[in-house]
């Protein structure tokens, strides 16, 4: 099926790409400060192990086939991690280096989730670099081999305070280790709508790269790829957005314990703060403007409408239509938007313009909104304030020159 992406231009699709990597990285940014609250340290960090567990190595299985990179070896890995919502290019500035097809090792130049963190104190910096790294890391890898190893060299706390690179790590494949056995919830999303989504192959004829069978490359040069190939990066990277807040529902409900207006408080403070951080780093990344239909067209191209076949979405102008479509059936981020519920739509077209709002009608599953200015600016909501907190919400990319890995 088509793409709501195609209709961009290379060059638009080559900035498009790593910012939807980042936006898919700050889910995470948006859900935690309320699993905190309503449960807990502990808590919170159990909850974002079975939401990366629960859905990387769907996803990038997925990328891989997209991209034509499968493979067992220390590189596919890599180039996995390379295009993973949880290591978005620069922002987490994963340096890798390969020894042999078993062996390899890399280091983070740049975290920006340790620096998220670390104001927090040594005890949450724990939580995420050893409690949640340790499981969700192999977890990574399992999707290319399950006897793959991610052990830690050194990593934070940073002591000294300034230590660098923030964190070191060797990956090792040993082919008499037992593998690693995946979370129950795995399972649970691989059946989802979005896990078995069918996307438009690449078109190999197209200008530019089509896959990435080539070898390893130390920064990812988006612009090298073909528009085809874009398009399909992009929407794999939404998919892989609803893949992951799919599995943190999962964990988010197991601890609601049948409290649904809990559980509905904490998914849909998730899904407002990430829609309007999403929707302003897209907004500027597209250079549109802050007028009803610039709105309405970021609404259209924002990762919780895409991708189409999972989407069901129509736009006219300022108007957009949504009818029942397979993301309702998998019970993710679309049910918290309705004309009941209209936060999400009003988050990202107040990230245009503060003066924009949404009327909307019809049901949970099939309704119009439409785009409309208002004489007072709205207040930022509460909910895109707390993902602001992450360095990720300003963050800037940095143009880079794309080198070959070659093996030690």
């Amino acid at each position: 099926m088509p793409s709501r992406y195609d209709r961009l231009a290379r060059e638009q699709l080559a900035v498009l790409v790593p910012e939807l990597l980042l936006v898919g990285h700050l889910i995470d940014r948006a859900g935690m400060p309320f699993c905190l609250e309503a449960w807990g340290q502990d808590q919170m960090a159990e909850i974002a192990v079975e939401e990366w567990a629960g859905a990387s190595p769907i996803y990038t299985k997925r990328m891989q086939r997209a991209l034509k990179f499968e493979g067992d070896d220390v590189p596919t890995i890599f180039k996995g991690m390379q295009l993973d919502i949880g290591a978005p290019p620069q922002f987490m500035d994963f340096r890798y280096s390969v020894t042999d097809a078993r062996h390899g090792a890399f280091h983070l130049d740049h975290c920006g989730a340790l620096l998220d963190v670390e104001p927090m104190g040594p005890s949450m910096v724990k939580k995420m670099c050893h409690d949640i790294e340790d499981p969700t890391f192999d977890a990574t890898a399992v999707a290319t081999n399950p006897r793959a190893r991610m052990r830690p060299v050194h990593r934070p706390p940073r002591d000294p305070a300034d230590r660098t690179p923030h964190c070191a790590w060797t990956v090792e494949i040993d082919p008499d280790s037992p593998g690693v056995e995946p979370i129950p919830a795995l399972a649970v999303n691989a059946r989802s709508r979005a896990a078995t989504l069918v996307l438009d192959d690449v078109d190999p004829s197209d200008d530019g790269l089509a896959d990435y069978s080539g070898p390893l490359v130390d920064d990812l040069d988006f612009a090298a790829f073909s528009r085809s190939a874009l398009v399909r990066m992009a929407d794999e990277v939404v998919l892989q957005q609803h893949l992951l807040n799919l599995s943190f529902q999962l964990a988010v409900r197991k601890r609601a314990a049948g409290d649904d207006r809990l559980f509905e408080r904490v998914a849909r403070r998730q899904l407002v703060g990430h829609a309007g951080v999403a929707a302003e780093r897209l907004h500027r990344a597209l250079g549109l403007g802050d007028a009803p239909q610039d709105a309405a067209e970021v609404v259209e191209l924002h990762p919780l409408m895409n991708p189409l076949p999972y989407v069901r979405l129509e736009r006219d102008g300022d108007t957009i239509t949504v009818s029942r479509s397979p993301a309702h059936e998998d019970g993710g981020w679309l049910p918290l938007c309705t004309p009941e519920a209209p936060g999400a739509l009003q988050a990202i077209v107040r990230a245009v313009n503060p003066f924009l709002d949404v009327e909307m009608s019809g049901t949970a599953t099939d309704w119009t909104a439409r785009v409309v200015t208002t004489g007072t600016a709205a207040p930022e909501s509460g909910e895109v304030a707390v993902t602001k907190i992450s360095g990720g919400a300003g963050f800037r990319f940095e143009p880079r020159t794309s080198l070959p890995i070659f093996v030690k």
